[in-house]
């Protein structure tokens, strides 16, 4: 379990098909390495990934098949920075939103420019696995960032988000080009939500009204 909250940045280093080595950022190394196990969890870009070996300045994790087909890991170059946080610990403060590290899909950016205090960005082609938790001020991971839903439309094509200039500046955000996949995770308990609604034999959920609300009490 994550929250969202970038910790440092990395760099992808392939050692053969399914096993990558990340270099931390000198910066960052000894905040992402000073506690951890092998056998531990990272988010890599939005991607939960185990800890196999730690190096001096990063540490190596394998991917499966279908981690790199759902994630964009496959498609970074050595140059192309990746965010980095370590799992969240108990008693940990939690400051952006429960993340899992299970990444739902990608999309891409489409726009990104900067008003008086933040930089808004737009995503789109979205993956279908992504839309149906695509709602307004909801929370949403963006390469495994904490932000939340600005604007969207109502079938989940496209979103957009401001962030404050601290997140642009620390996280990968600020390097990416448009039309560059990104890494996109839904909030956990619209997961929930929508899994109980569709389950065999559950009831379609009604239309919810003023009349709806007064006959239930809420208003």
């Amino acid at each position: 379990m994550f929250t969202g909250l970038i910790q440092g940045l990395g760099y992808l280093q392939t050692v053969n098909d399914y096993q990558l080595r990340i270099a931390c950022e000198a910066e960052s190394a000894e905040l992402i390495l000073r506690d951890i196990e092998i056998g531990d969890s990272i988010a890599v870009d939005g991607a939960c990934l185990t800890v196999e070996t730690i190096l001096s300045q990063g540490f190596t994790v394998s991917v499966s098949p279908e981690t790199l087909a759902r994630t964009t890991l496959g498609k970074r170059s050595p140059t192309d920075p990746v965010n980095l946080e370590t799992s969240l610990r108990v008693g940990s403060k939690l400051g952006g939103h429960f993340v899992t590290g299970h990444v739902d899909g990608q999309g891409e950016l489409l726009s990104v420019s900067q008003s008086a205090t933040s930089w808004d960005l737009r995503f789109g082609q979205l993956s279908d696995g992504v839309k149906p938790y695509i709602l307004s001020k909801g929370s949403i991971a963006v390469n495994g960032i904490s932000l939340t839903i600005a604007d969207c439309d109502a079938t989940g094509d496209w979103f957009s988000v401001a962030v404050i200039p601290h997140t642009y500046a620390l996280t990968n955000l600020e390097k990416l080009n448009l039309g560059e996949a990104v890494n996109l995770e839904g909030d956990i308990l619209g997961k929930y939500v929508q899994r109980l609604l569709v389950m065999p034999g559950h009831h379609s959920p009604p239309d919810v009204d003023a009349s709806f609300l007064m006959e239930h009490g809420y208003l």
